[in-house]
């Protein structure tokens, strides 16, 4: 072994320093499950990063809202740690939904006045069929399952009623493409990255029986996909990295301890490439 690799080894135990000029703040997509398993959807990722000595932040907003709904919470949220930092702007990692609730507080709410970057996770930038699986089920099917959503998500997060059909409707791939995009356009100055995810149909990578029947019907319209997201509908912006991880596994959720390694690395690869888009 190279005599520097056996000090790197020996001397530095600790988690590698990444040093950004900027906090980052973590937005969390759709849904409240992690909340009963963790302190937040991305509370792991966040204190994985801190680890690192990354200045972030994953607070919890809204589970089941429309975009502009949403966005306007992060926006909140966006002032909240400006003040607590000082900072002028933030990096923001987005995770799911909750990318395309930043892309409108940075569009249409002109929050590129605080955001320096955004980098998405299998964010559906061109909507995903599995929000028409609800959607299209019968009447009292669905609406039952409306029901209970709504209820599970009021319980959890109770300042803002949730609004699960809202926001399906606006995850349907009619709804990102033909209304959101076109009146959603990237700001100059801020850089978009992104990751994208395919494991299940069409890969050599198995993917959790829970979410086999999704993963399937996905495939069937749109084809790769993490579960929940197609993988090309992904990207956005620079594409900085392609990971094997579900829709869940992303942030930590029903995720064998085999793939936790390659949970942390891509955590840290992205905290990495924000290096990259910061001035100077």
């Amino acid at each position: 072994m190279n005599p520097l690799e056996r000090l790197k080894l020996d001397a530095f135990p600790q988690p590698e320093p990444i040093m950004l000029q900027h906090p980052v703040l973590l937005c969390h997509g759709f849904g409240a499950l992690g909340n009963f398993v963790s302190k937040g959807l991305l509370h792991s990722s966040c204190m994985l990063l801190r680890s690192h000595g990354v200045l972030a932040f994953a607070p919890n907003i809204l589970p089941y809202g429309r975009i502009n709904t949403r966005a306007e919470a992060w926006c909140e949220i966006i002032d909240v740690i400006k003040a607590k930092t000082g900072a002028s702007k933030l990096h923001v990692i987005a995770h799911s939904m909750g990318g395309l609730d930043i892309r409108y507080a940075i569009s249409r709410l002109a929050r590129h006045t605080d955001i320096l970057s955004l980098t998405t996770i299998s964010t559906p930038h061109q909507g995903t069929s599995l929000a028409k699986l609800t959607l299209n089920t019968p009447d009292p099917i669905r609406e039952n399952v409306l029901s209970i959503m709504n209820w599970f998500g009021n319980n959890v997060y109770p300042n803002i009623p949730s609004d699960v059909l809202g926001a399906l409707r606006q995850l349907s791939p009619e709804y990102v493409r033909q209304e959101f995009n076109p009146a959603t356009p990237n700001h100059p100055e801020v850089v978009y990255q992104s990751v994208t995810a395919a494991c299940g149909k069409g890969t050599d990578i198995p993917i959790n029986k829970l979410l086999i029947a999704f993963n399937n019907y996905i495939y069937e319209r749109e084809g790769l996909n993490d579960g929940y997201v197609p993988t090309e509908g992904a990207r956005w912006g620079t594409l900085i990295a392609e990971t094997t991880l579900s829709h869940a596994e992303q942030i930590r959720l029903n995720i064998s301890s085999k793939k936790i390694p390659q949970w942390r690395d891509l955590w840290v690869e992205i905290a990495q490439s924000l290096r990259k888009t910061e001035p100077g």
